[in-house]
């Protein structure tokens, strides 16, 4: 686990499985997603402003594991898509993935994770919503791996937050254990054609400086 800095106001979280992202305004911190259950002291390690929300990008376990916990420790507003709201706070079962047989011996050999505590949701969201952050950080709504799964576009910084839609691990793909293969692909193209210049993935390494090439690249290899 280490903490990177992807730009000045931008650090990222690398766990053991997954990712998170902590940005800056001044000081005032804004949280995507928490990574697995037991981040919390290292993400409060870096927490040297005031820190207002946690935007979960869906509802997966390695996203929302340590949401829970910060939300009870810190007066913040916990915000995510009105389709993931209720598995997050607990109220109903998430949809497993449709494995693609190629899928089958990487989800075998990924750490099992223990399941996120239920989390409150203040706010829920749509997409084209636009969050007080990063100069206005618009929601896009990326269906396929989970039905209300979410990318934030900040189009002043360039950066794109894609959550596990896309991963970067050798090379930009589209993100893997989808529940609906062919709707992740069509959220894919949506994500390209905002042509950002950094991208922020669940897995992997951020794209800096070449992100839109990098999505136009993934599209073409699922098309």
């Amino acid at each position: 686990m280490e903490i990177i800095e992807v730009r000045p106001e931008l650090r990222m979280f690398r766990f053991l499985v997954g990712a998170a992202y902590l940005w800056r305004d001044g000081d005032e911190l804004t949280l995507i997603d928490t990574g697995p259950v037991g981040q919390t002291e290292l993400i409060e390690s870096a927490l040297d402003g005031d820190l207002r929300r946690i935007v979960l990008t869906h509802w997966h376990e390695d996203h929302t594991g340590s949401a829970a916990e910060l939300a009870r420790r810190h007066d913040v507003e916990v915000i995510a898509h009105r389709l993931e709201a209720p598995v997050i706070r607990g109220e109903r079962i998430g949809a497993p993935p449709v494995l693609e047989e190629f899928e089958i011996p990487i989800i075998e050999s990924v750490p099992r994770l223990p399941p996120a505590p239920p989390c409150r949701v203040d706010r829920e969201v749509e997409d084209g919503d636009v969050l007080d952050f990063g100069g206005g950080a618009v929601v896009v709504a990326v269906p396929g791996h989970t039905d209300g799964s979410i990318a934030l576009h900040l189009p002043g910084p360039g950066l794109l937050f894609t959550g596990d839609t896309v991963a970067n691990v050798g090379r930009t793909i589209l993100g893997v254990f989808n529940t609906d293969r062919a709707r992740a692909i069509g959220s894919l193209r949506t994500m390209a054609a905002l042509e950002p210049d950094t991208v922020l993935v669940g897995h992997g390494d951020p794209v800096v400086g070449r992100g839109a090439a990098a999505l136009r690249e993934a599209v073409a290899e699922v098309s």
